[in-house]
């Protein structure tokens, strides 16, 4: 479960980070505004660190794929993966990052695919729920824990290593998937429900 709070407001928005960090990225294509298309929620199983995988495009480009973690306080080591910090008005300063330097969506993403998984269902602080608009789903894969992240390259794909994984993160979603493929994420959501990749996992 994802707690969300209904009225909360988060100042500079996400879509604001967003649209100061993602034209810094080699694989950031369109031009123009940039908006949300969909966003699921994973569980952080200590309850600390917001994990949101969101599907953002700027302008008329392509869809892009931007999974995001917030936290508390800095992740210590973690500089080159921050995309900046906004004011939450419940939760105060929040610390936003570029998840996939993040060993908490590391975590996260390996236990969903290796499990078979979905996204975690939203609920309010009020106990009102929301079904999400980004269906994930893992393909199941026996997989180790995730561990330390021990490497990281930026670019599409985002390779990330842990000592026994190699998870491929892909920016711009693979519209095609191998039925016999195992070790991914997919995603669906409202105008692409053909399921598309978001990460492969590789054991070493």
């Amino acid at each position: 479960m994802a707690l969300l709070h209904k009225q909360a407001t988060i100042i500079p928005s996400k879509l604001e980070l967003l649209a100061a960090w993602l034209p810094s990225r080699s694989w950031f294509a369109g031009s123009g505004e940039v908006t949300r298309v969909a966003a699921g929620r994973f569980d952080d199983p200590a309850g600390e660190v917001g994990i949101e995988t969101m599907m953002v495009r700027a302008g008329d480009g392509p869809v892009l794929h931007v999974p995001l973690t917030y936290r508390a306080a800095p992740l210590e080591g973690a500089e080159a993966h921050l995309i900046g910090t906004t004011e939450h008005s419940v939760l105060g300063k929040r610390w936003v990052y570029d998840a996939t330097g993040d060993p908490v969506y590391v975590a996260a993403l390996t236990e969903v695919i290796g499990s078979a998984g979905h996204e975690a269902v939203q609920e309010f602080e009020d106990g009102e729920s929301r079904e999400s608009d980004l269906k994930l789903t893992g393909s199941g894969a026996t997989v180790p824990a995730a561990g330390e992240v021990t490497g990281h390259r930026d670019g599409d794909p985002t390779v990330v290593e842990t000592a026994g994984l190699t998870l491929t993160v892909n920016r711009v979603p693979l519209i095609a998937v191998d039925p016999d493929d195992a070790g991914v994420l997919t995603a669906c959501w409202s105008g692409q429900e053909t399921p598309v990749v978001l990460v492969h996992l590789h054991s070493r």
